[in-house]
């Protein structure tokens, strides 16, 4: 049976826990919330302006493909 409860109804229930399952609860979410970040990649500045400089020199090269074949390419990679 599933069940389906608004937020203000889930934070009135979290108000109504005692201090003890309070914290335990806080500390769950942040150990979840850490763990998520973790498993986050980040692109740093430098890998994100070379990948720029490199586009840039790709279309001063001429090495270009239409729209369409680009949309295309990504629809085989979502495969």
């Amino acid at each position: 049976m599933k069940a389906t409860i608004s937020l203000d109804s889930l934070w009135m229930t979290i108000q109504s826990l005692s201090l003890n399952n309070q914290k335990w609860l806080s500390n769950k979410l942040l150990e979840n919330i850490r763990e998520k970040e973790e498993e986050t990649e980040y692109i740093s500045k430098e890998e994100i302006l070379a990948g720029i400089k490199s586009g840039l020199e790709d279309v001063k090269a001429g090495r270009t493909q239409s729209f369409d074949d680009f949309l295309k390419e990504l629809d085989n990679d979502a495969v």
